[in-house]
């Protein structure tokens, strides 16, 4: 695609990916999210190696369940990167299970529904405090946070002064604290 990440319609291409396995629409998607989210995994502890599996995996997942997106309750960088920190949670309990040799003999543990349960509600909360910010805040907290840009690559990118970008950040987190409190 030849438009600036801003002007690019990323729900107009997960719909392409849904309703026609649209693979140039995915090859733009993979494009820019795949990078996005390794570094993302990488910069929330995972090795590079876990980080490129962990994003394929999210990228295949983007593929096969595109038909679950739902433009209403989230944008396509707050779909993705939730998948991608879903798919850590799961690496980071995977790492923490025994290997079948030094398993102890009784009664397996269950898996500890409860904080899988109050991750995804968490997850839905954000999205939607996410939903409710101003679009130009919204867009300039999935790139900070989600895109791993920083202030000033943002000015940069969108022409905006650097004060400003810092002035619609900090608005933007402090009203998704309010609604997460």
């Amino acid at each position: 695609m030849q438009a600036s990440d801003d002007m690019t319609d990323w729900a107009g291409l997960m719909a392409r990916v849904r309703d026609h396995q649209d693979r140039a629409a995915f090859a733009a998607l993979f494009r820019h999210f795949a990078p996005r989210v390794k570094s993302f995994l990488m910069k929330s502890g995972a090795d590079a190696t876990l980080a490129e599996e962990c994003a394929q995996d999210v990228m295949a997942t983007l593929w096969h369940k595109a038909h679950l997106f739902d433009p209403s309750r989230a944008s396509v960088a707050t779909w993705i990167f939730t998948i991608a920190r879903n798919r850590r949670i799961d690496a980071l309990r995977k790492a923490r299970r025994p290997e079948p040799e030094e398993l102890d003999w009784g009664p397996e543990a269950e898996p500890d529904g409860a904080d899988l349960f109050e991750s995804r509600q968490e997850t839905t909360r954000l999205g939607a405090a996410l939903a409710q910010l101003p679009d130009k805040q919204r867009a300039l907290i999935e790139r900070a946070y989600f895109g791993d840009l920083s202030h000033g690559e943002l000015a940069a990118e969108t022409g905006l002064p650097l004060g400003t970008i810092k002035s619609r950040i900090r608005l933007a987190l402090e009203k998704l604290r309010q609604q997460m409190s």
